[in-house]
């Protein structure tokens, strides 16, 4: 599929993977819709030509309101990437059901607010695809990183529950799921990030998986076998191995 002469919008547009892909594509001719809570860092952006919108996408009513002014301004989206997203370490010293809402209504729910405006104009003219960014750490709870892992997990869930029926209208769900990606969010981690990957050679992984029309986009591919064989570690082994004990 050329992605030439298509409408795109990209949430979470600000920086990492989602600004990459923006700049790939506009280096194409493309002009994307950027949402971002922070559009002040998007002017190079909107001095380029690109409809930039302003948007935390964990309030359904600013996601409406977005939705409503990408109408207008662009039309409705050939393709949406669902990019935006956060990561709250969360141990059992700092538990807090804050970080638990604040991680899942921007992780899932922004992403089916999104979806609630997309799907019935998608319907209508049979046709659209929509691309949510999960990660490959939705298969386990990994330790600290619960409520993220749990998010993605519920996130990838709720794309492959979606794609059949949305096949019947001619609309593509297609499910992203990077590893290690330098980003300001994983520059937080303090542990080891094998095969960190830069959010530039993501960017084109992603799009041209988009441009194949893939189910699942998913990398790189070392991380990819590896998080396969950890789903399959009994749950003892896996505590062991991530270091919990019940003693």
């Amino acid at each position: 599929m050329e992605l030439s002469g298509k409408k795109i919008l990209i949430t979470g547009a600000t920086t990492g993977i989602g600004r990459s892909i923006a700049e790939k594509l506009v280096k194409t001719g493309i002009k994307p819709a950027l949402v971002s809570r922070r559009t002040e860092l998007l002017e190079d952006f909107e001095s380029a030509g690109c409809l930039v919108i302003r948007c935390d996408v964990s309030k359904k009513e600013e996601v409406k309101e977005a939705f409503k002014e990408t109408a207008e301004k662009q039309g409705i989206p050939d393709i949406t990437i669902l990019n935006a997203g956060m990561g709250n370490r969360s141990t059992i010293k700092n538990f807090s059901s804050a970080d638990a809402e604040e991680t899942f209504a921007t992780n899932l729910m922004g992403n089916i607010y999104w979806i609630e405006h997309l799907l019935p104009e998608m319907m209508k003219r049979k046709s659209g695809i929509i691309a949510g960014v999960s990660s490959l750490a939705d298969n386990r709870g990994f330790s600290g990183s619960g409520l993220y892992c749990s998010s993605k997990g519920a996130l990838s869930i709720f794309l492959e529950g979606l794609r059949r029926e949305a096949a019947d209208y001619g609309i593509k769900i297609i499910t992203i799921k990077p590893g290690f990606v330098k980003t300001p969010m994983t520059d937080k981690n303090n542990f080891k990030m094998p095969f960190l990957m830069s959010p530039e050679k993501a960017a084109g992984i992603i799009l041209k998986g988009i441009r194949k029309e893939k189910r699942i986009i998913q990398f790189p591919l070392p991380t990819v076998i590896g998080t396969k064989l950890v789903s399959l570690i009994p749950p003892g082994l896996f505590d062991k191995m991530t270091g919990y004990s019940d003693a």
